[in-house]
Parts: structure tokens; C-alpha cells; sequence
């Protein structure tokens, strides 16, 4: 994520941040991709601590408006667990952005979340997230970061976070936006497998018997179903572009790193992914010393990068394509 300044002094502005130390009330612009003080607010600005700009006063930025279902808010922490979902989604958004997903210049449809909570105030509700038909279900309750550890505990999983979750799910709708083109699934089944298997079949195979991704998949999660392998692999592309564009946008540098280098203006994958694995490698020595877990305990094989890299041209090109 690209560094900010406040535009009033010039003062370092976070992504997230509402005001400066200077007492200007800063506003995130998504198209200009920048920190404006001029600006009428999201409606959710005062309730969950929304900072994006929206164009009609009264009304929801892009990415508030996206979502059509949110939890019973006084109840338990469903305000406070939304209000840091919201937050991760609104991260995930402006990446894509970058890539014209969802701004002004992509016509194409967007998805619709429903944010729901565990927590209702009366009987505790499972609550199983993915997407269906361009509806994404995410469960707020995971914000919490003690059930969200303990679930990572019990799922054997490596990485699970809110951002996580929504760059995998938003990924299978991003599938159904770029199956449209007619070029798209013959490509994908060649490298990922059939998507028509059957879904619910693939599923109670995986969780019965799980496989080890050996060379072919990025986690064992993505052994399940092409959908699923699909979902995976975008979303540790997004992972890796994301970390490699904040490193550069921070301003350090390394040997590895070409001077100007520009994650999300990348078009060779492979130079993409040997540079953002060097920048893993030395973060990973650095929370190493410090006893933390590793920023990017995962191995890119030649079958994974090749999976990334028609990840990458897809969703890099999708205007170009017309989806």
C-alpha cells in the first residue's frame, strides 16, 4: 500500500487515519488513490470510522455500499467487530483498484457482502463464509483476534486474517466476472482442473481425507476444487504484490529490489514474484530476531507460479478483455 501525506502540511498520513496532527479531518479519495481534506464523508464515517470520501452528501462510500447486510449493532461488539471488518475490506478494495476493479473506470458489476455476526443476541449462529451469485458472506466475529487465532489453531491454517479472507472470496466472484470472456475457462481448466465437479462432493472429500499440496497447489486448502485452488492463488497474489508495493512505497530498498520498481504496474510475473520473495526472505529474518512468525511461510514452486502468473494477466488486463 502506497505511503500518504496529509495535504494541508505534508505530514505522514496512514490509510486508515481520519485526522491529521494538524487538525485537518482527512478523507481517503479511492479514484485519485490519495488523502484529500476537502471532501463530503461517508455516512459511516462517525459509526465505524470510515474515512472515504463519498460524492452525495448523506450517502455511503464505493466500498460501504457494498454492503447490504450488516450485524444487530448493539449487540455484544458486532460494532466494533464491523467496524474493523469494514476496515480490512476497505484495504482489500483500494488494492484491486489499482488493477481497476470496482473504481469508475471498471463497468462491470460489483460484489454484495453480507456482514454477519455469531453473536444476534440470542442463540449463537454458525455462520459459514463464502460466495454465491455475486453475494459474499463474511463473518464479523473473526475480527476478534483471540477466535481468530484459536480458528487458525484448529484449521491448521498458516495465514488467517480478515484481509485474508476477503482476497479469497472475493476472488470466485472475480472468476465469474472474468468467465465471461470466452477465452477465460478453456485456460483456466487446462491449469487449475474442471470447476464443474461437483462442488459439495469435492468439499466432504477434502475435510474426510486432506491432501498435501505437494508441487502442484499453494495450500492444502486448494487441493479441494478448482474453485478453491483458483480462490487460494489469487489471493496470495494479492498477499505478495501487496507486501512487495508497501516495501517500495516505504522507501527502502535492497539489491533485489530494482531501483523504481512498481508492483502494480508489474507485467512480468516472474520478476514479480523472485522480488517479492526477496523482500519475504529479509522480513522473514527480521521477525526471526524478534521471535515472530515468518511474514510469508510459503514455497512457490514452478506449477504455483505458473497458476500465479495466469492469475496476474487476467485480473491485471480484465478491462482490456472487456470483463
Amino acid at each position: 500500500m502506497q505511503r500518504f501525506t496529509c495535504p494541508s502540511c505534508g505530514t505522514r498520513a496512514y490509510f486508515h487515519n481520519m485526522t491529521c496532527t494538524c487538525g485537518e479531518q482527512l478523507h481517503y479519495d479511492p479514484m485519485a488513490r490519495a488523502m484529500i481534506v476537502e471532501a463530503i464523508s461517508c455516512a459511516n464515517r462517525q459509526d465505524i470510522g470510515c474515512n472515504w470520501a463519498t460524492p452525495t452528501e448523506g450517502t455511503r462510500c464505493l466500498s460501504c455500499a457494498m454492503s447490504h447486510v450488516v450485524p444487530v449493532l448493539h449487540v455484544g461488539d458486532n460494532l466494533t467487530l464491523l467496524a474493523a471488518t469494514e476496515r480490512a475490506k476497505r484495504w482489500v478494495l483500494a488494492n484491486l483498484a489499482q488493477w481497476d476493479w470496482f473504481n469508475d473506470n471498471d463497468a462491470g458489476r460489483r460484489p454484495h457482502f453480507q456482514m454477519l455476526s455469531e453473536n444476534t443476541g440470542g442463540r449463537a449462529q454458525q455462520i459459514i463464509m463464502g460466495h454465491a451469485a455475486g453475494e459474499i458472506t463474511i463473518n464479523v466475529t473473526e475480527a476478534d483476534e483471540l477466535i481468530r487465532l484459536k480458528r487458525q489453531l484448529d484449521l491448521g491454517e498458516q495465514y488467517r486474517s480478515m484481509v485474508g479472507h476477503f482476497r479469497h472470496e472475493i476472488a470466485h466472484f472475480l472468476f465469474d466476472r472474468l468467465a465471461r470472456c470466452p477465452d477465460f475457462q478453456p485456460a483456466f481448466r487446462d491449469l487449475f482442473g474442471d470447476e464443474r465437479q461437483d462442488y459439495g462432493q469435492a468439499l466432504k472429500r477434502h475435510y474426510a481425507e486432506p491432501r498435501d499440496p505437494g508441487r502442484d497447489f499453494i495450500t492444502g486448502y486448494a487441493t479441494a476444487h478448482p474453485h478453491e485452488d483458483w480462490a487460494e492463488t489469487v489471493a496470495h497474489l494479492l498477499h505478495m504484490v501487496d507486501f512487495a508495493d508497501s516495501f517500495v512505497s516505504a522507501g527502502l530498498s535492497m539489491s533485489s529490489v530494482p531501483e523504481g520498481f512498481a508492483p502494480y504496474q508489474e507485467t512480468d510475473t516472474q520478476r514479480l514474484l523472485s522480488v517479492a520473495t526477496e523482500i519475504a526472505i529479509a522480513i522473514n529474518d527480521i521477525n526471526r530476531a524478534l521471535d515472530n512468525p515468518d511474514l510469508y511461510p510459503f514455497v512457490l514452486t514452478g506449477p504455483v507460479r505458473t497458476k500465479i502468473a495466469f492469475a496476474h494477466e487476467w485480473l491485471r488486463d480484465h478491462l482490456d478483455r472487456g470483463v
